[in-house]
């Protein structure tokens, strides 16, 4: 998809790079899990022994790093997974402004209740409450105040322990 801007001149569209890596779960061994445990022990996630044994105690490192990124905490390394580990943030989500639903909102709802800056429902709707709450957490984090979730949003959330 390329975009077009006001001049005429046409923008790519800009996309994540594949990173090649194989998916890893429950019971995988070798290098890439030994990568995995790395990348999970320098985030602070991981602490136990890097063995390239991809067994019980990394896979629940994997989902506290899933919950973290706002992944799906099944505890298999996909691409989204790895890419997010590579860059220590969250990637390939969608932008959330009022009129949003989902488990997403969910999610944001559940994380604001916890910093005290939601004071609604954890109902999945985007409406005027967690607006203002996005927009609070916002400007406390030197954010442009737009009550709407963009990539620089997603990161900050992200650092919140959950």
């Amino acid at each position: 998809m390329q975009l077009t801007s006001d001049s005429g001149n046409i923008i790519p569209e800009i996309a994540q790079p594949k990173l090649n890596k194989p998916e890893l779960q429950l019971g995988y061994n070798g290098e890439a899990v030994e990568e995995l445990q790395q990348l999970l022990t320098n985030l602070g996630i991981y602490t136990g022994k890097i063995d390239g044994v991809l067994e019980e105690i990394t896979q629940e490192s994997v989902k506290q790093f899933q919950r973290q990124v706002f992944l799906p905490e099944d505890g298999i390394v996909d691409d989204n997974t790895w890419q997010a580990l590579y860059t220590g943030a969250p990637v390939n989500l969608p932008e959330l402004k009022k009129g949003s639903q989902g488990e997403l909102v969910m999610k944001v709802q559940r994380i604001l209740k916890s910093t005290q800056d939601y004071i609604g429902y954890v109902d999945g709707e985007f409406g005027a409450i967690t607006e203002s709450a996005v927009q609070g957490w916002q400007v406390r984090n030197n954010l442009p105040d737009t009550g709407i979730i963009d990539e620089a949003t997603w990161r900050t959330l992200s650092q919140i322990p959950q």
